[in-house]
C-alpha cells in the first residue's frame, strides 16, 4: 500500500517500485488523501466545470490502471492542509486494520521536496502505523535521488522543450531530493521507466505541453527516473523483508517475501503496502460511497474490504 498526497504523487514517488511489485505478483493499493483540487491546470479546457478535483481523480485511476495498481482509495481531506487534516490518522489507521497489507510506502521527512502536504502525510501515516502496534505492516519512506529532476528537465530541454532553468509546477528542479535524510536502499526500475513517464503524462492537468514530462523520452525516463531509493522506518511491525526483495541485488520474488518478523525493526529495512488485486480493476472512493471506477467491469468495491485472495498485500 502507497500512502501519499495528491494524484500524481504515485507515479513520481514509486511509480516504478509499485509497478515492478505488481509485475512480481503483488497485489498493490494506493491511498491518496486528496484529490489535489488545489494543484495546477496546464489547460482550463481539462476541467471545463471548474471541478479540478474531479478531473485529477480521473487522471489518478489512468495512471494506477498504467502502473498495475490495484486499487485506488481516493479520500476527501482539502488539498493545501493535510498537516492538519482532521481524522486522517485514524482513518488511514482503520485502512491499515482493514486492508492487512504487508507493507506501506509513504514520503520520508523532506516529503519529495518539503511540500507540506507531503510532510503532513509522512506524519500521519507513521502515527496510523504505530496505532497498530506488534501488528502493523513493515513501513517503507521514498525519497528522490538529488540531481534527478534536474537531469530530467536538462533532458526535456535538449529535446527541444522546456526551457533551460525551468520550473517544475514552480518548483526549482534542485529542490527535489535536497536535503533529504539517508536512504536505506535502492529498487532499480529501469525497466519500468517507461511506464511510469506514461503514468505521469497522464496527469494532464499537471503535465501541459511544456512539461518535461511530455518531452523527455524513454531512454530520458531510465536514466532520470530509473532508481527509488527507501528507508525503512524503525517501527514494530509482524512482517520481515517486503520491498528489499526488489533493492538491487534481489530477486522478484514478492509472493514469498513476507517473513514474519518481532519486535522493532531497525532503521534501513524494508516496508511497502499493497492491497487490491494485482492488475485488477481500480476503485475511486471519495467520503462515503464509491465516487469512480475505472479499469475493468464489475461492481464498485468499497477501499475498506477485506483484501482479495492472490498474491501478497504489500
Amino acid at each position: 500500500m502507497a500512502v501519499l498526497a495528491h494524484p500524481d504523487d504515485e507515479a513520481l514517488a514509486c511509480g516504478g517500485t509499485l509497478a515492478r511489485a505488481a509485475d512480481a505478483g503483488a497485489a498493490v493499493v494506493v491511498v491518496c488523501a486528496s484529490r489535489g483540487e488545489m494543484g495546477s491546470l496546464s489547460d482550463p479546457a481539462l476541467a471545463p466545470d471548474g471541478d479540478l478535483g474531479r478531473a485529477r481523480a480521473l487522471e489518478l485511476s489512468a495512471s494506477a490502471a498504467e502502473l498495475g495498481v490495484g486499487e485506488v482509495v481516493l479520500l476527501d481531506h482539502p488539498d493545501g492542509s493535510l498537516r492538519w487534516a482532521d481524522g486522517l490518522g485514524e482513518e488511514l489507521a482503520a485502512l491499515l486494520r482493514r486492508v492487512r497489507p504487508q507493507a506501506v510506502i509513504t514520503f520520508d521527512a523532506d516529503g519529495l521536496y518539503w511540500h507540506p502536504d507531503h510532510v503532513g502525510v509522512h506524519e500521519w501515516t507513521t502515527r496510523a502505523v504505530l496505532l497498530l502496534g506488534a501488528e502493523a505492516p513493515a513501513l517503507y519512506y521514498v525519497t528522490l535521488p538529488a540531481g534527478a529532476v534536474r537531469g530530467l528537465c536538462e533532458a526535456a530541454h535538449a529535446r527541444g522543450g522546456s526551457p533551460p532553468g525551468a520550473a517544475l509546477w514552480g518548483i526549482s528542479p534542485d529542490a527535489f531530493g535536497a536535503l533529504a535524510p539517508p536512504s536505506g536502499f535502492r529498487v532499480d526500475v529501469r525497466d519500468q521507466a517507461a511506464r511510469k513517464l506514461a503514468a505521469l503524462r497522464h496527469h494532464h492537468t499537471q503535465a501541459g505541453a511544456g512539461s518535461p514530462f511530455r518531452w523527455a523520452s524513454e531512454e530520458d525516463a531510465r536514466a532520470w527516473l530509473g532508481v527509488e531509493l527507501f528507508r525503512r522506518a524503525p517501527t514494530a511491525t509482524a512482517f520481515g523483508d517486503v520491498l528489499e526483495h526488489l533493492a538491487d541485488g534481489a530477486g522478484d520474488n514478492m509472493e514469498g517475501g513476507a517473513r514474519e518478523a518481532s519486535g522493532n525493526v531497525p532503521a534501513g529495512g524494508e516496508g511497502g503496502p499493497v492491497a487490491g488485486s494485482a492488475g485488477g480493476p481500480v476503485t475511486v472512493r471519495g467520503s462515503g460511497p464509491v465516487a469512480v471506477r475505472a479499469g475493468g467491469p464489475g461492481g464498485a468495491r468499497d477501499g475498506l474490504d477485506d483484501p482479495p485472495s492472490g498474491g501478497p498485500v504489500a
